[in-house]
């Protein structure tokens, strides 16, 4: 028996790319970009940086709670944004789900997502007990 337990969202890419939203390996997780790409192909939250990002980690939080872990074991995330200025909406949302937990955070500007409507990607790592 593996202990690897995998979380699948169903995201078009995860298939044809070949990754897991989340994995857990003993008492790590980890979870990979997620962003608002919708079912219908449109961003949840339009073009909104902020409510794209409360959508990701909503996410986030989603698959973490699929392998038995919380915000509150997050040790590390990683926030990819189009433009640097939307720092300060995507940190609010951040600062929403991990204020209190306080992981160490990097936030990027990249020059594209996955689909260009998409403002922001986050991945999150967590450590358990």
């Amino acid at each position: 028996m593996s202990d690897r337990q995998r979380v699948s969202s169903g995201a078009v890419w995860e298939e044809s790319v070949g990754y897991s939203r989340a994995v857990r390996v003993r008492d790590h997780v980890w979870v990979a970009g997620t962003t608002a790409a919708g079912s219908n192909g449109d961003p949840v939250g339009g073009d909104d940086a902020y409510a794209q990002t409360r959508e990701a980690l909503r996410r986030v939080v989603a698959a973490l709670a699929e392998v038995g872990a919380s915000p509150a074991d997050v040790v590390r995330t990683r926030m990819y944004v189009t433009d640097i200025a939307f720092w300060a909406e995507v940190g609010r949302a951040h600062g929403e789900v991990f204020g209190d937990v306080r992981p160490v955070a990097t936030m990027l500007e990249v020059s594209a997502l996955i689909d260009r409507r998409l403002v922001v990607e986050v991945e999150a790592e967590a450590v358990l007990g």
